[in-house]
């Protein structure tokens, strides 16, 4: 019987597994990612994570990247090792959280900070970001899409930046219009086959 399993929620225990493993190379760094059934993305690097990875521009602030909705990992771990920043990843899904702590390890990410976490609740309010990334799940609807970028505004310092990937016929006019009031602004960074890549920043 097929459950009602969804890579936006906690694993339910009937949950077939089946790893993975694939290997990514960016900008001359070679990544290894494992993987499993009811991940996002199983066996390879989803396009709009891609497109994220490409435009996407290290902030000039001092602190630590978030990384919101990790999945199994490849943004952070991509970004920390590109970057050398200091990374913190929020996700929800177990199954994926555990592969996120075996991919962290796997590709000798030392300034990580797992949270196996729904949206921002693990962490503490005081938590300030110079940068938060997300691909957001558009499948979890808009109600938490949202939720992402109001916590997002919550969690940035002082001229903290919100960086998001998210296809336009999935809702990027929507996003844009809904971030720039949180904001005050919002700038298309990048168009990438049906991808937006979004950036505000707190001021």
């Amino acid at each position: 019987m097929k459950n009602n399993y969804h890579y936006y929620q906690e694993n339910q225990e009937d949950l077939h597994s089946n790893p993975a493993r694939f290997d990514f190379y960016f900008q001359n760094e070679h990544f290894t990612f494992h993987t499993d059934d009811g991940v996002f993305s199983k066996g390879y690097i989803d396009y709009g994570s891609y497109a994220l990875l490409k435009a996407f521009v290290p902030p000039s602030l001092d602190g630590c990247i978030l990384d919101m909705g990790a999945g199994y990992g490849p943004i952070g771990i991509v970004l920390a090792r590109l970057y050398k920043k200091e990374i913190s990843f929020c996700e929800i899904n177990e199954r994926a959280y555990g592969l996120l702590l075996k991919n962290i390890k796997e590709n000798h990410i030392d300034q990580a900070h797992p949270y196996h976490s729904n949206l921002y609740e693990a962490l503490d309010s005081s938590i300030e970001f110079a940068c938060i990334v997300t691909n957001p799940p558009i499948r979890a609807g808009k109600q938490t899409v949202f939720a992402i970028y109001e916590g997002a505004f919550q969690h940035l310092k002082k001229n903290g930046e919100l960086w998001v990937v998210i296809q336009k016929k999935q809702g990027a006019p929507s996003s844009k219009e809904y971030i720039t009031q949180l904001f005050g602004n919002c700038c298309i960074v990048a168009r990438d086959k049906g991808y937006y890549i979004l950036k505000a920043i707190k001021y």
